[in-house]
Order: C-alpha cells, then sequence, then structure tokens
C-alpha cells in the first residue's frame, strides 16, 4: 500500500504546483503477486518471465492490490492531504501450463509490463483455472471494495438509518457520488465524525497551531542536510551499467590512440544510434572516462590502460563478466538474502549441480568469459601477492586453482629459479597457456589438469591458494586443506590469498561488498 500511497502523493503534488490548485482527490495503485512468500514482481526479461510462469503453473497464488484514496484540499497556496489506504486480496490458481505454451506467451511480449509476468485481461486468462475473490482485483484496481470505500468517507451512515440497521457496505445509486458538495480550498470533504472533548479539541488546535509556528520559522539553516551520498548510492547501478554498456560495445578500444571522434561517427562504427550514443558518452565523460572537446571524445589515460580491451592491465574481462552475469544474479538479491544460497539457478533458470561445471563453465563462451574475469583481476594483485614474502628458499610452487597462470607468470619473473606448476580443471588447462605472452618465464611454467578436490596435488615445495578458499563451505574448504597438509614434505609452505574482514565487519565496505557477493554466487559462506 506504501507505493500506492506515495504514487498518489506525487501526483497530488505535481498537479498542485502545475495548476496553483489541488486536485480533489487522487488515487493510486498498486497490484503485487505472491507465491509461497515470494512476491513476483515485473519481470526483468523473457527468462525471468518463464521462471515466474513456471513457479506459477498448476499452483494457486495470491493478487494483491493496495489503493490509496488522497484527498486533496488548498490553503494558503499549501496543499493538505489525508489518506485512506486499503487493500484487496484473490486467489488465482493456473492450470499445468506446458513448457512450449509458457514460452509462447512469453515471446507474446504481454508478461513484460505485468505484476506476475502475466495479464489475465488478455492472453493471460487462458492460462487461469479458477478465481476466488473480485475478478477486476487481478485486473489491477478491485472497484467494488474501491466504491464501498468511498461510501465510508463520503456517506457515512445516519442515526436513523442504525435505529433501522439499514446495511452500509453496499453501494447506494451512482447519484450519490455525483451529488457531494464541494468544500472551500478543495474537493469534496471526508465525512468526518463529532468525537472528542472540548479540551481535546483545544489541545489538538494548540498542536496545529505549534506545527503551523514551527513551518514558519524553518530556515535553510534548520533543514536537514541534503543527501547527496544517498542519492549516488541510489543511482550508483546506472553508473555501473553505463560502464559496462561502453565496454561491450567497445567504444574504450575504439578510441584508443586516436584522435577524438564525433558522437556520430562513433554510433556508426558501435553499430548504435547517435542519440543513445551521445549519451553514453557524455555520461561516459562526466565519470572521467573520457575526455569531451569541441573535436570530439577521446580515451583518458585510465580508459587507455584498464578499458581497453587489449591492455595489460584491461579490466574488459573482469567488466563483461559483472555485465553477463553478476548483474543478473543480483537482480535475485532478496532471494539470496531470505534463503542463504546463491543464485545461479534462477538466472540460469535450471538447477545448479555443480557451480563452476553448470554455471561458470556450461559453454566455451561462459569459460572464457570468466578466465578473463580470473585474469583481469589477478593481474592487478599478483605483483603484491608474489612479492609480500621472500619465496626465494623455495624452487617450486604450485598454484592450486591457478587459472590462466597470472600469478605464475608472476612468481617466475620475481624468482628465476624457480619452477611453478598451475593445477587446475582440464577444460581451463586446455585454454590456459593462450593467456600467457612469450617471454623468459615460460620455461618455468607448466600446466597439469585435475581436479583439486579428487585428483592428487603436483609435487611442490610451495603451495598457493589465491582466492580460492571464499568459493567453498567449511567441509569443502576443510577436504582442500586437508589434501594440502597431506602433500606437503617437511619444509614445505602454504600462501594463502584472500579478501579480509575487519573484526567489527564495519569498516572494510571493499570486502562487505565481496562477502554479499560470495553470497549470491558462490558456495561459500563468508570471507576470511
Amino acid at each position: 500500500m506504501e507505493t500506492a500511497k506515495q504514487k498518489a502523493l506525487e501526483v497530488a503534488n505535481r498537479m498542485h504546483q502545475k495548476d496553483l490548485r489541488a486536485p480533489d482527490v487522487v488515487i493510486g495503485a498498486d497490484t503485487i503477486v505472491t507465491i509461497g512468500g515470494l512476491i513476483l514482481e515485473k519481470p526483468v526479461d523473457k527468462q525471468d518471465a518463464y521462471r515466474m510462469l513456471s513457479r506459477l503453473s498448476g499452483r494457486e497464488h495470491s493478487v494483491f492490490t493496495g489503493v490509496a484514496i488522497v484527498h486533496c484540499s488548498s490553503k494558503d497556496h499549501q496543499l493538505h492531504t489525508r489518506v485512506s489506504e486499503f487493500y484487496e486480496e484473490t486467489k488465482v490458481k493456473f492450470s499445468e501450463l506446458s513448457e512450449e505454451l509458457l514460452w509462447e506467451y512469453v515471446h507474446s511480449g504481454e508478461p513484460m509490463d505485468k505484476a506476475g509476468g502475466y495479464g489475465i485481461q488478455a492472453l493471460g486468462g487462458m492460462l487461469v483455472e479458477s478465481v476466488h475473490g473480485d475478478f477486476l482485483n487481478v485486473v489491477g484496481f478491485p472497484l467494488n471494495h474501491f466504491c464501498k470505500q468511498l461510501v465510508k468517507l463520503y456517506y457515512p451512515p445516519r442515526p436513523e438509518d442504525l435505529r433501522r440497521r439499514v446495511k452500509h457496505d453496499s453501494i447506494p445509486a451512482a447519484d450519490t457520488f455525483e451529488d457531494l458538495s464541494d468544500v472551500e480550498g478543495g474537493g469534496p470533504e471526508p465525512a468526518q465524525r463529532d468525537a472528542g472533548s472540548r479540551d481535546e479539541k483545544a489541545e489538538a488546535g494548540e498542536a496545529g497551531q505549534a506545527a503551523a509556528e514551527a513551518e514558519c520559522h524553518r530556515t535553510r539553516e534548520t533543514l536537514p542536510p541534503f543527501p547527496t551520498r544517498l542519492l549516488e548510492l541510489i543511482e550508483g547501478f546506472m553508473l555501473s551499467k553505463a560502464l559496462f554498456t561502453a565496454c561491450k560495445l567497445k567504444v574504450f578500444d575504439l578510441l584508443k590512440d586516436e584522435a577524438p571522434q564525433k558522437a556520430m561517427d562513433i554510433a556508426s562504427k558501435v553499430d548504435a544510434s547517435a542519440y543513445g550514443t551521445e549519451r553514453l558518452l557524455d555520461i561516459c565523460a562526466a565519470m572521467g572516462l573520457l575526455e569531451k572537446t569541441e573535436q570530439g571524445y577521446s580515451n583518458t589515460e585510465t580508459a587507455n590502460v584498464y578499458l581497453a580491451s587489449d591492455g595489460e592491465y584491461s579490466l574488459h574481462g573482469f567488466i563483461m563478466h559483472n555485465n553477463d552475469l553478476t548483474w543478473n544474479l543480483f537482480t535475485y538479491l532478496e532471494f539470496a538474502i531470505q534463503e542463504g544460497t546463491n543464485q545461479h539457478h534462477r538466472a540460469l533458470g535450471k538447477k545448479v549441480e555443480d557451480l563452476f561445471q553448470d554455471a561458470y563453465y556450461q559453454s566455451p563462451e561462459t569459460r572464457l568469459r570468466f578466465m578473463r574475469a580470473m585474469h583481469s583481476m589477478m593481474k592487478l594483485t599478483a605483483c603484491q601477492v608474489a612479492t609480500a614474502f621472500n619465496l626465494s628458499h623455495f624452487s617450486s610452487a604450485c598454484d592450486v586453482g591457478g587459472c590462466t597462470g597470472a600469478l605464475a607468470r608472476e612468481l617466475a619473473r620475481e624468482y628465476p629459479r624457480m619452477q611453478v606448476t598451475v593445477f587446475d580443471l582440464p577444460d581451463i588447462i586446455e585454454l590456459a597457456a593462450h593467456f600467457q605472452p612469450p617471454g623468459p618465464q615460460a620455461v618455468q611454467i607448466h600446466f597439469a589438469a585435475g581436479d583439486f578436490f579428487r585428483d592428487p596435488l603436483p609435487s611442490a615445495q610451495l603451495y598457493v591458494l589465491c582466492r580460492i578458499l571464499h568459493d567453498w563451505p567449511d567441509d569443502k574448504v576443510h577436504k582442500l586443506l586437508s589434501r594440502v597438509a597431506e602433500s606437503c614434505k617437511p619444509g614445505a609452505g602454504l600462501l594463502l590469498v584472500e579478501t579480509l574482514l575487519d573484526e567489527e565487519k564495519r569498516v572494510a565496505q571493499h570486502a562487505l561488498m565481496q562477502s554479499l557477493n560470495m553470497l549470491v554466487q558462490t558456495e561459500g559462506r563468508r570471507l576470511l
């Protein structure tokens, strides 16, 4: 009901500012669909619509519509409002729906702007087996309940009606509503009962006068501070998506080491509209990613180093991973919070038995995307990891779950006498060599395929677990550490690399966000 009320109040304020008079009544309504304690709002895409409808198939669900009636009046050019609220629930049961029928309905486009992913008044009606309650409530507005509420507000029972026990949940003739009298400064006032003692009325009058005086004495200094930081947080996801989109269109690749280009020329090269491209380029310039001059747009140094896809320290792979996977997973954050589990089954629309094989490595494209993301992040931190401790007394190392070998290469560069083995799944090892540039370190690096939960670990004096443990629940972490311990010979070492939370979990914002990210994405329960 809160959404319905805020909608109506916003419209009332807008109309008052525009027309310089108060509207009589503004009505707001908001409809949601619930099943099994979950709220189904409007689907974000076709896959989301399919998942919603699959959940409803063969089951009964509830449709709630909250309605707010805002009575408006104006005095001294100030808008005054009084709000009455109610809600209506209707039970709806779907038939058992075939996958073919579901996709046919999804592809019709009708589900995309409907709560719960269907419209009962149109094609969606063919999915419904039964309705218990107000049909129009499912359409989006409980008209019968609304009319009864108007009767309570504007046509209350008279004393003689009470004596005759007249039923007052019925709806009177239509002209009853047309004859509602107007009052000064606004529309028809809801009926008010004369209640309360003279002292109570006097106290209410004094309180109202005090509030009016406080409003009159309000100054710029007494207003709360403008919530700049809060607004930045609210709209931050828009900035992230703008950056992701520019990277996906390869805007920064196009402008790398090039003279400034006009928006129209860039649009034609990335196969996009000039109108939309100019807006995207402008916000990238405002974020400090592009330079904007009379000659056109060009990359900043930050864009050249980190956003162009071919740079040594490019984050392009990590950005694409966030755009194509993490973004979708975080749309289900509320479910992750409620259930305490990752959300790959919702994002992918299927049950996930093996997190890596079924999600990250489900196709060559997704596997390569994941590897590029891991390579991007490891390139940023590999030097710090390799030099955090003096590892020169180890002649061999095994990077367990080492993916593309970015850390192995840095270890080989820093310690020329060290032989480094990258141990990861066969599907990863198959592609990992493509991430290794030529150079003297290549002879020091070897790749071995296997599953670190099942297969023997390669022999080494130093075992490295870099950003591995946070992906797994406690039992698998214990199993992996036990396998490393069993493989260690006397004098062997373990280099463990993880993001740390501060003791009170208050300060390290990046670590806390990664902890939330682990909840949405992995089987891991927490960071260290």
